[in-house]
């Protein structure tokens, strides 16, 4: 169970940095609305520019501390949490903008992934 639930921090984490590091300015097929990159996804949702800033640091944030919480486990726990309630979020917001579906599947994945990793 335990290789399992680092397993899952790495790949969580990775995602993160990939959406926020890689992808940020590229055209996905999992935006909301019909935004074309992470600036335009906040605006669809009617979110101020200055939350994708604190929103994107405590991605990046907590996904670097599940990386580090291979080899400090005791800030495994907080950063998935924090990575849940971010990923809460990011699934309201599809919602907001009434997204089908499958367009939030990705940060529900990413939701129930942190929330296994929280309460392991």
């Amino acid at each position: 169970m335990a290789i399992l639930v680092k397993t899952i921090q790495v790949v969580v984490a990775l995602g993160i940095y990939n959406v926020w590091l890689l992808r940020f300015g590229k055209s996905t097929n999992w935006r909301g609305g019909t935004a074309r990159t992470m600036k335009e996804e906040f605006a669809v949702y009617g979110l101020p520019g200055w939350l994708m800033g604190v929103v994107g640091f405590l991605k990046l944030l907590f996904a670097t501390l599940l990386i580090v919480g291979l080899w400090v486990p005791v800030v495994t726990r907080p950063a998935a949490a924090g990575l849940a309630v971010l990923m809460a979020g990011a699934v309201a917001m599809h919602f907001k903008v009434k997204d089908p579906p499958l367009r939030s599947l990705p940060a529900f994945v990413m939701l129930v992934l942190s929330l296994l990793v929280a309460l392991a």
